[in-house]
């Protein structure tokens, strides 16, 4: 029974232990402790027909985590950039929410982006300062609030079609460019230090048009194949979460009933493993 341990909301990763663990208990199985975010990189991996090059640099977007690690082989992470306050899911559903396009925002500010000016208007995207592979979204979440203060741009009134309001068409392109920009600019800097052969791209944001379109044009510019999950597999499922417990069940490393959540739990460090023991499950 493979289930996750972290990281999440406390609540969701409780009720979902609880009864991982009860299901384990009842039919007499193992149980795999699983980080969700390795959840999500699997992804990748579930529909492919030949085996994913590597040394891989995965790119893990999300409405809760915005992460990037270079992996010398497989299942092997290092993590190499983080954001330092909003994910960059995050970051869209505040925007969404600032123009009443409700929630989640992400898929809704993608359609209308595509019928939008994306120069409308200039945003920035971020550079840190100490010159880390590091990401940050909260100054271009203030930025969009500046531009539709001094520009006026009043949310979408309930029921009426945010396709008939230029202001924000132009808005959700200019916010994607940007958002997109950033992402792919700090990957593109990975993998020109990293001998990658290939890119994963996954989590929620992984369904966004533009940012399947820009890093398949970047791995073509690097001549490095990009991997994305079906659209299906990109938002959370219990598949990636099985796919990642399968490694773990083959290494034979088993939790015990005690398994407790952990919203702390961090991909590569040495408290992912924490609470499972290597034996082979009689």
């Amino acid at each position: 029974m493979a289930v996750t341990q972290g990281p999440g909301l406390i609540g969701s990763l409780l009720v979902g232990l609880c009864f991982g663990k009860s299901v384990a208990y009842a039919l007499k199985v193992p149980v795999v402790a699983v980080d969700h975010l390795e959840g999500h990189i699997r992804a990748c991996y579930v529909e492919r027909d030949s085996p994913i090059p590597h040394p891989a640099v995965a790119l893990l977007v999300s409405g809760g985590h915005t992460s990037l690690y270079v992996m010398e082989e497989e299942a092997r992470y290092r993590l190499v950039g983080r954001t330092r306050d909003d994910a960059a899911g995050e970051a869209y559903d505040k925007v969404a929410k600032r123009l009443g396009l409700g929630y989640p925002g992400g898929p809704v500010i993608d359609k209308l982006a595509a019928r939008g000016r994306e120069d409308a208007y200039p945003l920035p995207i971020a550079k840190i300062s100490d010159g880390s592979d590091d990401f940050s979204f909260s100054g271009l979440k203030t930025a969009v609030l500046r531009v539709v203060a001094e520009h006026g741009i009043a949310p979408v009134s309930p029921g009426s079609d945010p396709f008939l309001r230029q202001d924000v068409l132009d808005l959700a392109a200019s916010f994607q460019k940007a958002a997109v920009g950033a992402l792919l600019t700090v990957t593109a800097r990975v993998l020109r230090r990293n001998p990658a052969r290939a890119l994963l791209v996954s989590g929620g944001v992984a369904a966004n048009s533009r940012l399947r379109h820009e890093a398949r044009a970047l791995g073509d510019a690097l001549g490095i194949e990009v991997v994305f999950p079906s659209l299906a597999l990109s938002t959370d499922n219990a598949a990636m979460i099985a796919a990642a417990g399968y490694l773990k069940y083959v290494r034979g490393e088993f939790s015990g009933l005690d398994l407790d959540a952990n919203v702390e739990l961090r991909l590569g460090a040495p408290s992912a493993t924490s609470g499972w023991r290597s034996r082979r499950h009689r």
